[in-house]
């Protein structure tokens, strides 16, 4: 079993903690590529409550076997039952409260694993950047990645065998590929029958996430991935019906709303740290994409906050 050693959460620009696993800081302390804890280690810790956090690196699935939870993603609220699982892309605020004798899992996995399994599978995984709430359901495939749940945590907490690591990751992959289906599914036909592409999607969202403030235009992340503009926008169209300008934006619109939901940095500051060099202009983006201002966006959810308190 792994042994982690409590330690603060590290410095971070913003009033939101950042952790490689919540409650030991921001060191990567587990041996394996993935972290895999049961909900009811959580009471042991915090009381069945996960504080407002993020994650550096790192993707998240929680898993409510049994009982309920309330879910905060980015400033929402969802409620959350038994059946359901929710995947968590990187640096995306999030908390729990969970229901006292909730059972269910929490999987930590690393992107550079992720990124492995998606050259295996030849599936986007590491494509997302906003949370996606899936439901299990009573067909042969939500058995089978329930049953894979509970075959990973027991396998991952009993003492080193031959080959265990590659049966976690076969375990981990059955869940992440029927993550994957049901997304499809749900999302229409234009996704189903289109994973060939997706390696490209794949790379281009890695490439948002790590150039966003950067303000590069569409034949910039095209020529990094060896493509024409017109044919990444194909793509986008094809697997999230948006153009790929759209994606840029809609990701610096997702951190311009965590700042502004979850800081008290003022709007200038903001604008600049998101690598606008007029805050004037970082308004006018902000009204396009988002329909309201900057400042109107944080009074309104702040009026939220303080009705949900």
């Amino acid at each position: 079993m792994e042994t982690n050693i409590v330690t603060s959460p590290s410095k971070d620009p913003t009033p939101i903690p950042v952790f490689k696993l919540y409650g030991y800081g921001n060191i990567w302390t587990a041996t394996d590529l993935m972290y895999c804890e049961t909900i009811a280690a959580q009471e042991k810790l915090h009381n069945w409550h996960v504080k407002l956090h993020k994650h550096m690196d790192l993707f998240q699935i929680l898993y409510l076997k049994s009982g309920h939870a309330e879910v905060h993603l980015d400033g929402s609220s969802q409620a959350m039952n038994a059946g359901q699982m929710v995947l968590i892309p990187q640096m995306v605020v999030h908390g729990f409260q969970f229901d006292p004798g909730c059972i269910g899992y929490i999987l930590t996995i690393t992107y550079a694993l992720m990124t492995q399994i998606s050259a295996q599978t030849g599936l986007a995984l590491t494509s997302a950047h906003t949370p996606v709430f899936l439901s299990l359901g009573a067909d042969a495939e939500s058995r089978h990645t329930q049953l894979s749940f509970d075959c990973l945590n027991r396998e991952y907490h009993n003492l080193p065998s031959p080959h265990r690591g590659v049966l976690l990751e076969s375990l981990l992959s059955c869940i992440l590929i029927w993550s994957y289906r049901c997304s499809a599914h749900s999302a229409g036909p234009q996704i189903r029958g289109k994973e060939h592409s997706s390696k490209h999607l794949g790379l281009f969202t890695q490439l948002i996430e790590a150039h966003y403030t950067e303000h590069h235009q569409v034949a910039y992340y095209a020529s990094r991935i060896g493509i024409t503009p017109a044919h990444l926008n194909v793509i986008t169209k094809m697997h999230a019906d948006k153009s790929a300008l759209r994606l840029i934006h809609e990701r610096l619109l997702l951190e311009a709303r965590r700042e502004l939901i979850y800081t008290t940095r003022t709007i200038n500051t903001i604008s600049y740290s998101l690598g606008f060099a007029d805050p004037g202009y970082f308004t006018r983006f902000f009204k396009r994409v988002a329909g309201v201002s900057p400042k109107t966006f944080r009074q309104q959810m702040g009026s939220h906050r303080a009705a949900d308190s």
